[in-house]
């Protein structure tokens, strides 16, 4: 009998994501002098300014937010070209007055991510090349959570025939699609990268929406059979003014 040997899924990459969450010490930050308060905030925009000109210029995207629970307090989200442009934004905020109240929560390290299991994609299609560089709403909500696929028994993702994980995922894709409009969906690979394969990034203007389309999607059988899930983080966007309001500084 010929042995199977299954074959890879093609992808193309696009921006470089970094999730860093940190913890505020609300403590020291409330306590300080209102000047050093000040001086951190001032700083702080300074940084939140640079960000605004390189996703003017269309070289990223990023988003603040409010994170709920105790996981995290905050998480900066960045898109860069390169992992040399995020390395700039997460050294330069580490090196700020600001980051002297902030403690590590939890970061995660991957790259917007296109599969194919059919066949070479076109990166300068219409449909493609908007999907490889995000936006990121200046509003709303975000839910992450980073994932694998499973690799037990016959339960093994990577095992399978290219054809039969295609069908898996056009059902899957097909559940997506009916939150079209509801829920934008940012995957990012991050195989060799990060300590879990995937980063999904969910975008909406209601939470709720992030129980439901996760809770469908548990019916589909590639995450019903396949499908491993990490922490879910949950926040909140802060436009400069919300952030403001936020830190007290407003």
């Amino acid at each position: 009998m010929e042995r199977h040997v299954p074959e890879p899924t093609f992808t193309l990459e696009g921006w470089h994501i970094l999730h860093d969450f940190r913890f505020l010490d609300f403590p020291g930050w409330l306590s300080a002098p209102k000047e050093a308060r000040r001086e951190a905030w001032e700083e702080l925009k300074g940084l939140l300014s640079a960000w605004e000109r390189v996703e003017a210029e269309g070289k990223g995207a990023f988003g603040v937010y409010q994170v709920v629970t105790h996981k995290a307090d905050l998480l900066f989200l960045n898109l860069r070209e390169s992992l040399d442009a995020l390395l700039e934004v997460e050294e330069a905020l580490n090196k700020s007055a600001f980051a002297r109240f902030l403690r590590p929560a939890y970061g995660f390290y991957s790259v917007v991510e296109l599969g194919s299991q059919t066949g070479p994609l076109d990166p300068e299609s219409p449909y493609v090349k908007p999907r490889l560089t995000p936006k990121v709403p200046k509003g709303g909500y975000v839910c992450f959570y980073p994932m694998n696929k499973r690799r037990q028994g016959q339960d093994n993702w990577y095992m399978l025939p290219a054809k039969e994980r295609a069908q898996l995922m056009k059902a899957h894709g097909e559940t997506g699609r009916k939150y079209q409009g509801k829920v934008l969906q940012v995957i990012s690979g991050a195989q060799g990268l990060d300590d879990w394969e995937w980063g999904v990034d969910l975008f909406s203007e209601d939470p709720i929406q992030f129980k439901k389309i996760v809770y469908e999607m548990r019916f589909d059988e590639v995450s019903a059979r396949f499908g491993e899930f990490g922490p879910f983080y949950v926040g909140k966007y802060l436009s400069q003014e919300a952030l403001a309001r936020f830190l007290g500084v407003d």
